[in-house]
């Protein structure tokens, strides 16, 4: 089927391809002359893997999938390649040109010359062989400092755009309400404002390297019931509303990010991917986004085989179109024959292919795909001979020095010391008995979206890449004139105790005990954390407490470390250590970042991005919860943390006080200013996290006792002050009503100036006046802070 149109070209070049001419126009232009294999064929993506030595790419096969015929399909165009170098083992530079080389092929092979659109992972790092990995984003959640991520994005798509990528799927903006689920180690935290700030933050660096940054999974996949992967959600529309959406409201408002990729979940029986009130009402009609939505990976073809939705696979094809996704991925299944059938059969509507293929070919037009000067060479090859494979040869690098020295900043704002009874900073250790399943392991500081733990595990006989220094050489690196005794004690998850014995006698023969726990990133099993390896209970796996507390016995002082993906209770380790330093998947530079906190070279400045539970199966509970949702005499579960949200030590002190305020009444439409001193009284310089949470005593519907709103990071040298002001507009106090509108109420409230949600420093009370007020998602999203 051809929709003939009049379309104006110029002898030497087609209207489509001259970019003197609106984008509007140009894409209406191309539209009109493709028939309808070529319209849906820039519908799909097909999932590939680089040539080892510089070829063209392969399809990549994968046990969800069937075989991909690439000379069938390439004459009708493609509009995405999967995955070319997060697929397997390559080096950089002859992925690079295994994929310039596979967009020659797709550009000669279709008659508009249109190339593909090339996506990656980038969730803790371009996922690629031999890149830098990065914190994953629980860590960036705990570094509170939204600029340090944004100069992080910037360099992953840097060198994301260096080799010819052009989409990352990256951030996951999932809000954490089970601590059980495995993913909690690809979110940002447990508060949606947390969520928010960094996120965006993250996706205006990603985009101003011209990467179409990617928000991933809307809506509701991290409230599966019981932390199980990809399970059930049961989620109400204030929920959904108040906690789930404003993530990807600020990312898409003030990030500007052009992708938004669907859930796999179903919220109250209807799947995201078919949730047209959702993905088209919410999504475009309401907030404005006017990107792309693609699937999460075999996500439309779910909609037959996991929600039994669909009855067959152009069923399924047809219930995501209308709902509003635009792109299948990673690969061809259900927009390929399925979907031409059934527009043939009248089952779907061309009309939908066209207004899906209108945004797909809008972007690949921003992006520059379709100007008559496009290259398929990528800026790495600049000057380059291409003609000689061999000589290109580890000529790009991914891990360059300015790379480390960013991972090794963020990983040392995101360590956080939770406890310390004054051992910390070790001075000069004679002996230290570093003992632990992660004492050793080089790639404990790894998440699963990694490239060595997500596909390296696959090639063991490759070498990793990258340089991952264990916790023991970066400890012998940190005190050399130390004796380092390192033993093992159990595995992370085996459950072996043969080696506690001698765990705890080297611990006998030791000055200090650093004990390194936590876990071992993986895919669906093959770990402890990581996407489908979730936790029954946060009890640490396998006979790590079993380690633990035997070495607490052990009459040497313990410096519990973790290395790990999600928050553990700790057992009576919480009272007995000397100190606790959590550290959540930190990176190439992370063990060097433990050391230099443990030795006092860097002061601690993390804070907790999610709260560490004080028992193992008091989940789900995170700090937002209602007034029932906290600690009562009608129940003998005690939902309390450990520490709380936000908590985090230094080593130094700090005095907050001389709280103000301008006013202490304002209309519903107004603001209040408050502020405060806050001076370091220790004798080093430190960094206090000042935090801003919000009280409201009586809504007419149920509240968080409290909700993070506003958050600074103060450095401060020894004596030194300065005064920070916040203000707080009424639009922060905004919950969604009991008829669906979000409103602000008049009535009191209660701003409460912390260190954390377990610790209020100064708080004061406010009142607003006047009527209730409607707002929209235009409405303001921060408290805002200066400091003076």
């Amino acid at each position: 089927m051809t929709a003939n149109v009049a379309v104006e070209t110029t002898p030497e070049i087609p209207l489509w391809n001259d970019p003197s001419h609106p984008v509007s126009a140009r894409v209406d232009a191309l539209i009109g002359a493709m028939t309808l294999q070529e319209k849906i064929a820039q519908l799909y993506g097909v999932w590939v893997g680089a040539s080892a030595n510089g070829g063209e790419v392969a399809p990549h096969q994968h046990d969800m999938e069937e075989a991909v015929d690439l000379d069938a399909l390439l004459p009708s165009g493609l509009g995405q390649l999967t995955r070319p170098f997060g697929t397997a083992p390559v080096d950089p530079a002859l992925g690079a040109l295994s994929l310039l080389r596979t967009q020659t092929r797709i550009t000669s092979a279709n008659r508009f010359g249109i190339p593909a659109v090339a996506h990656e992972e980038c969730l803790a790092g371009f996922a690629a062989w031999g890149a830098t990995a990065y914190p994953v984003p629980l860590s960036w959640g705990a570094t509170f400092d939204p600029d340090v991520i944004r100069r992080m994005a910037a360099a992953i798509g840097r060198d994301m755009r260096a080799v010819g990528v052009h989409q990352g799927l990256a951030p996951v903006l999932d809000v954490v309400r089970d601590l059980r689920w495995g993913r909690v180690e690809e979110t940002i935290g447990e508060d949606p404002y947390l969520v928010g700030t960094i996120g965006t933050a993250y996706v205006q660096g990603l985009e101003s390297a011209g990467i179409v940054a990617t928000l991933k999974h809307f809506v509701g996949y991290s409230a599966s019931r019981a932390g199980r992967n990809l399970a059930p959600t049961s989620v109400g529309p204030r929920e959904r509303a108040d906690v789930l959406l404003p993530p990807f409201e600020m990312a898409i408002r003030e990030g500007g990010a052009r992708s938004v990729m669907h859930a796999y979940t179903d919220i109250d029986g209807i799947p995201s991917a078919a949730d047209e009130k959702l993905l088209t009402g919410l999504l475009r009609d309401t907030w404005g986004f006017d990107g792309t939505v693609v699937a999460d990976y075999f996500g439309i073809a779910f909609l037959k085989t996991l929600h039994g939705i669909a009855g067959d696979f152009a069923d399924a094809a047809g219930a995501a179109l209308t709902a509003g996704v635009d792109i299948e991925l990673p690969t061809v299944k259900t927009f390929g024959a399925p979907l031409a059938d059934a527009v043939a059969e009248g089952r779907v509507p061309e009309s939908l292919i066209d207004r899906a293929l209108r945004r797909v070919l809008t972007q690949k037009a921003d992006l520059g795909l379709l100007d008559p000067d496009w290259s398929p060479v990528p800026p790495a090859f600049a000057g380059a001979d291409l003609d000689d494979p061999d000589a290109l040869r580890g000529t790009i690098d991914l891990d360059s020095p300015a790379n480390r020295e960013l991972a090794r900043e963020i990983a040392e704002k995101a360590v956080v010391l939770l406890a310390n009874d004054g051992t910390l900073p070790l001075a000069a250790p004679r002996r230290i008995a570093l003992v632990g399943p992660n004492a050793a392991e080089g790639t404990a500081v790894l998440g699963c979206y990694s490239f060595p733990q997500h596909v390296g595990v696959q090639h063991p006989e490759i070498p990793v890449g990258i340089e991952l220094p264990s916790l023991g050489e970066s400890l012998a690196a940190e005190f050399p004139d130390a004796e380092i005794t390192v033993a093992r004690g159990t595995g992370v998850d085996d459950g072996d105790l043969s080696g506690i014995a001698e765990a705890v006698d080297t611990a006998r023969d030791a000055d200090i005990v650093v004990v390194a726990l936590g876990d071992r990133a993986g895919l669906f099993g093959r770990g402890t954390s990581g996407e489908g390896c979730d936790a029954e209970s946060l009890a640490l796996p396998g006979a790590q407490q079993e380690l633990l507390n035997a070495l607490l016995d052990s009459g040497t002082p313990v410096v519990t470390v973790l290395l790990a993906g999600r928050p553990y209770a700790l057992g009576r380790a919480v009272e007995d250590s000397a100190a606790i330093v959590q550290s959540f998947f930190p990176g190439v530079g992370g063990t060097r970042a433990i050391a230099g906190v443990l030795s006092g070279r860097t002061a601690p400045s993390g804070r907790l991005p999610v709260s560490v539970p004080r028992g193992p199966g008091s989940q789900p509970a995170t700090y937002l919860g209602a007034r029932l949702a906290q600690a009562s005499e009608v129940s003998n579960i005690d939902p309390t943390p450990a520490f709380g949200f936000g908590h985090g030590l230094t080593y130094t002190t700090f005095a907050w006080s001389g709280l103000t305020l301008d006013t202490e009444q304002a209309p519903t439409d107004g603001e209040f200013t408050a502020s405060l001193t806050v001076r370091n009284t220790g004798e080093r310089s430190g960094t206090e996290v000042v935090q801003l949470y919000l009280h409201d005593p009586v809504a007419s519907v149920v509240q968080p006792v409290q909700r993070l709103v506003g958050y600074t990071r103060l450095e401060l040298a020894p004596g030194e002050s300065r005064r920070v002001r916040v203000t707080v507009p009424a639009d922060v106090a905004s919950f969604t009503g009991r008829d669906g509108r979000r409103i602000v109420e008049p009535g009191e409230l209660e701003l409460r100036l912390a260190a954390s949600s377990t610790d209020a420093r100064l708080t004061t009370r406010v009142t607003l006046t006047g009527p209730v007020r409607e707002l929209d998602h235009t409405r303001r999203f921060h408290a805002e802070f200066t400091v003076e």
